[in-house]
């Protein structure tokens, strides 16, 4: 069965798009803990990001790296924090979490509670900083 991820890909599940091409998917985490808080997945579905081939990874991590410098340019962060956790949803992916204090990248504190015009204006703004 495909994971929630896949149906993003497909279009199956609308999702806020910051970016994709052959074979990476970026887009908005709905539950942020951080405005810009983006997933980036690869488009083929593997359960544990260290079970993806080294080509497939090290591709991930370059598209993650354009992701991150317009999340620098979009957000008022210090730093974009890169983090892998992995267990709640089984297709490989990475966290982008542009912080200003560490304290922002603790995943047991409350979420964001962002409106539909929040999430569309901070992916605007990802993108136009591409």
């Amino acid at each position: 069965m495909a994971s929630i991820f896949t149906k993003i890909i497909n279009g199956e599940i609308p999702s806020y798009k910051i970016a994709e091409n052959e074979n990476y998917f970026a887009f908005l985490d709905i539950n942020p803990l951080t405005k810009g808080h983006t997933l980036v997945v690869p488009k083929k579905e593997i359960d544990y990001l260290f079970d993806v081939d080294d080509e497939t990874l090290g591709g991930m991590m370059v598209f993650a790296k354009k992701i991150a410098k317009a999340l620098d340019k979009a957000t008022d962060c210090i730093r974009v924090g890169l983090i892998v956790i992995g267990t709640e949803v089984p297709h490989a992916h990475i966290h982008l979490i542009p912080f200003k204090d560490e304290a922002e990248l603790n995943f047991k504190r409350e979420k964001l509670k962002l409106t539909n015009e929040e999430f569309a204006e901070i992916t605007n703004k990802i993108k136009a900083n591409m």
